[in-house]
């Protein structure tokens, strides 16, 4: 760990200055990524990457039944084969002494503690061999002989007996307003002059990360070190702990550098649980890394969701009834399912009537988990594609129908929200995209042989802020160090705290050297809920603050200092230096009389009683151009407009990246995901990158991203909002809508393909 941090800071001290560009009159910093170096030499070390001294390698065995018993495991030849060190299965467990809670485990039982199959593709077994080769050829010798018991498997075929999961997001399942008079959501649609209703459907979707799931597990003096790729140390080290029977303080988890998690690397699966009870039990290092196809089921996926929106409205397109019904698949054995309802039309739009009501599928397939905007990015399309239903039977451009129901008060709560621009995004993202010139009859722009057609749709997201803590410190060889245990999935924040750092502090980009990812730093929960940026940096600031008030308590009060004796008030810091009415000391000259490596100081920060009186929300609107073959039926996406509101922009270049990364999530929603369960066997058929279709670059035309940053200063000290997951919310109905508009057919089941819009 030690070489791979003495790497990081290395490369941070390499940003020159002039990569940072600052516009004085409305804040847009640009700043090149601190980590950019280490990624594109290849030398960030990710968790399959760490050199650990004895590793030994684990391969997992999974389950080829939806639900039953394991009757027997025959490892006789697996222990056999060379290199095999010991094979683990329920016969022959690994000691897992405690329990872990739905929120930090994916799923509500520990592996290899009982002979229960719960869904196809889970983890029975775990071999361990010197290689990774030598693992894999002993795991395809080992023979299971199941018991097996009839399994629901098909989603469409449990709607029928779909339940009410219980509260959501503090929330009933099933919640309505209504105006006075009207005595149920019926009742108000039926009186409403203009209805429009449809069903919408999309399969369960694959997080599909870059770096698939792995860990290291090492154990010395009773102390287990973890490193694997996670979205929270914190929580890591707490279901860890949990499961294995220790103390929390015997966890360490290490995670610099994570390739991609969309929620996915935010709660513990079986892989570091078994990994790190092998190692104990071998006393010695043990390394697992999951195959890509291992990935598609033993560590999540977002839940397949069917939806009926009906609106009513006045002929002015004035709202006057939205209801909205949500049924989604749920595994028996846990996990978090799609409120798609509660996370849209429960505030997107002004209403006098809404109704909402959640229910969930429970079958015998792998846990769901959180992925990239959970609820959002589903609820979204349904909404929008209906609101473009609604815009089409009025006869009323989309762009105009949604400013037109505009909700000024959080619908509901009737509290205000913090900040919103929406309208701007709606009026600067026509104007840039060139909505003006879209016909809206459908069908009526012909290119050649492609039908071209334009879209457009709203962005919701919540913003989100955690408690988090931050250490700055100054140090004698003239660079500070800012470090928290937050993580960096690839979206930016070794470059958000080098930034914020530098900004607190008056100094370079390049003199600050970024640490995170280590649970034994300032506690952070990690990064998710777009909620990293914006809880850690408040952090930051606090921690430069207490820093300095640090550094001039040393210079006044050390002996040996340049500034001993002078009163702590006639002393300021200014741009690294300690600054009196007749001299200036740089900290480092400080540091260096008074003979010490460094000074630091922790600052935190979390949101306050401002969360209870306004509402949170950063938005946003899409607009879309697409074109459809005439004679094959092809979409293609040929352009895209996103225009953002989320509050203070950070750091421009990484956040446009965010969005447009979020983007082409929102494609391959649209156009091309989802995952096929075998009835019989519940078996994902598509689980290989070579079946599960997702966007490559011939499917991302350009993306035109602007940011309309304006700080919101009720939400947090910097005015910023997350982003990470706002831009996937509505691309796909943005993409329908504009498919429609070329076409006009109406695809309410995604992915949207060809042979939908033939015939």
């Amino acid at each position: 760990m030690d070489a791979t941090t003495r790497t990081v800071d290395a490369t941070t001290r390499t940003v020159d200055a002039t990569t940072r560009t600052v516009d004085a009159t409305a804040r847009t910093v640009s700043v090149n990524r601190v980590d950019g170096r280490l990624k594109v030499t290849g030398a960030a070390r990710y968790a399959a990457d760490q050199p650990v001294e004895g590793l030994a390698h684990g391969y997992l065995l999974l389950s080829t039944i939806a639900r039953g018993t394991l009757r027997a495991l025959d490892v006789t030849a697996a222990e056999a084969s060379p290199g095999v060190l010991a094979v683990y299965t329920p016969f022959r467990p690994l000691e897992l002494l405690g329990s872990g809670t739905p929120f930090s485990i994916g799923h509500s039982w520990l592996p290899l503690q009982d002979a229960e199959v719960h869904h196809h593709g889970q983890a029975i077994g775990l071999v361990v061999a010197e290689t990774f080769e030598q693992a894999r050829d002993a795991a395809a010798r080992v023979r299971a002989d199941y018991e097996v018991r009839p399994a629901a498997v098909s989603f469409p075929d449990g709607i029928p007996g779909a339940t009410d999961p219980g509260p959501i997001i503090g929330e009933p399942a099933r919640l309505e307003f209504l105006a006075d008079g009207v005595g149920s959501i019926d009742e108000a649609l039926a009186a409403s002059e203009v209805t429009v209703s449809g069903s919408y459907g999309q399969p369960g979707k694959h997080h599909s990360a870059m770096e698939p799931h792995a860990c290291v597990a090492a154990w010395r003096d009773g102390a287990l070190t973890l490193h694997t790729g996670t979205q929270s140390a914190s929580l890591t080290v707490g279901a860890m702990a949990a499961a294995l029977g220790v103390d929390a303080a015997q966890v360490r988890v290490v995670s610099p550098h994570v390739g991609g998690g969309f929620g996915n690397k935010v709660a513990t699966w079986a892989h570091p649980l078994l990994a790190a009870a092998a190692a104990r039990a071998l006393g010695r290092p043990v390394k697992v890394v999951l195959t890509r196809e291992q990935t598609f089921t033993v560590t999540g996926n977002r839940s397949a969701v069917r939806q009926t929106v009906t609106l009513g409205a006045r002929r002015d397109g004035t709202l006057v009834a939205v209801k909205h019904q949500v049924w989604s698949s749920q595994s028996a054995s846990g996990g978090i399912f799609e409120s798609s309802a509660h996370t849209t039309s429960r505030y997107l739009y002004r209403t006098e009537n809404l109704h909402l009501d959640q229910k969930i599928v429970t079958l015998d397939v792998p846990p769901p988990t959180w992925m990239r905007a959970p609820g959002q990015e589903s609820g979204s399309f349904a909404l929008e594609s209906a609101l473009d239903e609604l815009a089409t039977e009025l006869r009323m451009d989309p762009v105009e129908l949604r400013m037109r129901n505009d909700a000024t008060v959080y619908p509901g709560r009737n509290v205000p929200w913090s900040s919103k621009h929406l309208d701007r995004c709606y009026r600067v993202g026509a104007e840039r995209f060139g909505w003006a010139r879209r016909n809206p009859v459908p069908g009526a722009v012909v290119r050649g042989e492609w039908l071209v057609g334009m879209g457009m749709a709203t962005a919701n997201y919540p913003g989100e802020r955690f408690p988090a803590s931050v250490q700055v410190r100054f140090r004698a060889d003239g660079d500070v160090t800012v470090s928290s245990a937050t993580a960096d999935l690839g979206t930016g924040m070794w470059t958000v705290l080098a930034v914020l750092g530098a900004e607190a502090l008056g100094l370079p980009v390049g003199r600050i050297r970024s640490d995170l990812g280590d649970s034994t730093l300032a506690a952070n929960i990690g990064s998710f809920g777009s909620a990293s940026t914006a809880s850690t940096g408040p952090a930051v600031t606090a921690a430069a603050e207490a820093a300095t008030t640090e550094l001039i308590t040393l210079a006044v009060t050390d002996e040996r200092s340049p500034l001993y004796g002078v009163p702590a008030a006639d002393v300021r810091y200014e741009r690294g230096e300690l600054v009196t009415p007749d001299r200036r000391v740089a900290f480092p000259d400080l540091l260096r009389a008074v003979g010490t490596e460094g000074v630091e100081a922790t600052g935190s920060a979390a949101p306050g009683p401002e969360h209870g009186q306004h509402a949170f929300t950063s938005f946003g609107a899409h607009f879309c151009e697409v074109r459809v073959n005439r004679w094959t039926g092809e979409p293609r996406l040929s352009r895209i407009t996103t225009v953002v509101d989320g509050g203070t922009i950070i750091n421009a270049k990484t956040a446009r990246s965010q969005i447009i990364g979020a983007v082409v999530f929102g494609i391959g929603h649209a156009l091309l995901e989802g995952a096929v369960v075998e009835p019989e066997s519940g078996r994902i058929a598509n689980g290989t990158f070579a079946d599960y279709l997702l966007p490559v670059n011939a499917d991302v035309p350009p993306v035109d991203v602007h940011f309309l940053n304006e700080p919101d200063l009720l939400f947090n000290p910097l005015g910023a909002r997350g982003i990470g997951e706002l831009g996937t919310v509505g691309v796909a109905a943005a993409i329908g809508n504009a498919v429609y508009n070329a076409t006009g057919r109406r695809v309410r089941e995604l992915p949207i393909t060809l042979e939908k819009l033939l015939g």
